[in-house]
């Protein structure tokens, strides 16, 4: 009988399991690297208090699918450090990372890329590849920060620079077109105002969607006539709560999820949509900005009520895409154009059968990433 919240090995993976403890500075760590047919194992280092090996499977298998459906030569793995981000100084978490990527030194960069996450960022991926000498030992890195050869420099591309939001915006635009709904005017609700939450609201503004409605650990705004993204984003550099935004009416965080927009995007942390509160989800497509935002077994219901979801693996692809773009030497420019080209393909190729076939979209898009993983692991 399989036990709850543990890890269960099937015949993708785990394939390694790693728990890593310090003394000093005093930390425990964790690496999960799930499946390696592809290449190696690529995902970003996650620092929260509560993480759990069996939260860090769940991430790393999704990357599994993610790296096979965009067709990258990486496998699924994910990394994580059991502290607080907002209990450690700057000079702290440097020693931390610093100290991690040490300890990590056997499996990277042989088995493991590390890349950005909950909790890190360029300056972290930074002082990671730093501390082990090796300029590819992670991805999303500072634009600065470079290995030129020979007259030749690939430099870092940094999630901040907005990948996996720009890919969140092409993905809401491809399901948009597909259930013949006009994205112009279009209302969207972004929860999370974070780095994918922040570009996802840019881009599609700039596709013309009326955003109706964001939130962060403050609340929701909310204005059905539309909310200025560059003022939500003033709010935000001015390290103001987005409930500051002058006009909009003010409600509970958790209301945003239950709003009668065309469009939603949880951008933020998992399970958010639940047992609890999915039968009060009145939009009419979700688009998974964040890693497992909806449990699968609630996101078959949702899709069983008419409620077209691009999953998380599909949606918010374009941070692995880029890191790929940044492993292999690319520009910024050239890497927006890549992330746009991998999430429309993907997107179109698992929304189409998906509405031709009546299976929900999650289904199909593992059918499709098994059997390239399935493939690799013959060969």
């Amino acid at each position: 009988m399989k036990v709850k919240n543990q890890i269960i090995a099937d015949e993708f993976g785990p394939q390694h399991v790693l728990e890593v403890n310090s003394s000093s500075p005093r930390f425990r760590g964790l690496l999960v690297i799930d499946n390696l047919a592809l290449g190696v194992g690529k995902g970003g280092i996650r620092l929260a208090a509560g993480l759990t090996p069996f939260e860090l499977f769940r991430l790393a298998r999704t990357m599994t699918w993610k790296n096979s459906l965009f067709e990258l030569p990486f496998g699924g793995a994910k990394a994580g450090i059991l502290v607080d981000p907002k209990k450690i100084s700057p000079k702290e978490k440097k020693a931390i990372i610093q100290a991690f990527a040490k300890l990590l030194a056997p499996f990277v960069p042989k088995y493991y890329i590390a890349g950005p996450d909950i909790g890190t960022g360029e300056q972290e991926m930074k002082w990671f590849s730093q501390a082990l000498g090796i300029w590819k030992s992670s991805t999303g890195k500072p634009k600065d920060f470079c290995l030129c050869v020979e007259g030749e420099c690939s430099c870092g591309l940094p999630h901040e620079l907005g990948s996996t939001g720009f890919g969140v915006a092409q993905a809401t635009q491809v399901a948009m077109g597909l259930r013949r709904q006009n994205l112009v005017g279009a209302k969207v609700a972004v929860a999370g105002f974070g780095n994918v939450g922040t570009f996802a609201a840019r881009h599609l503004a700039e596709l013309g969607a009326k955003i109706v409605a964001v939130a962060d650990v403050d609340g929701t705004v909310f204005d059905k006539e539309g909310l200025s993204v560059e003022k939500l984003l003033e709010l935000k550099e001015k390290r103001q709560s987005l409930t500051a935004y002058p006009g909009a009416q003010i409600l509970p965080l958790e209301k945003i999820y239950e709003l009668p927009v065309d469009v939603l995007i949880p951008a933020a942390v998992s399970d958010v949509i639940n047992r609890k509160n999915y039968q009060r989800v009145k939009a009419r497509i979700i688009v998974e900005g964040a890693n497992i935002p909806i449990p699968e077994e609630i996101e078959e219901k949702l899709w069983q009520k008419g409620i077209l979801i691009v999953p998380d693996f599909v949606a918010n692809g374009g941070g692995v895409i880029s890191s790929f773009a940044e492993y292999r030497g690319r520009s910024p420019q050239a890497m927006f154009r890549i992330v746009g080209e991998k999430i429309r393909r993907a997107t179109q190729a698992v929304l189409r059968r998906s509405l031709k076939s009546g299976r929900n979209p999650r289904e199909v898009a593992l059918v499709l990433a098994k059997e390239r993983v399935r493939r690799a692991m013959k060969s």
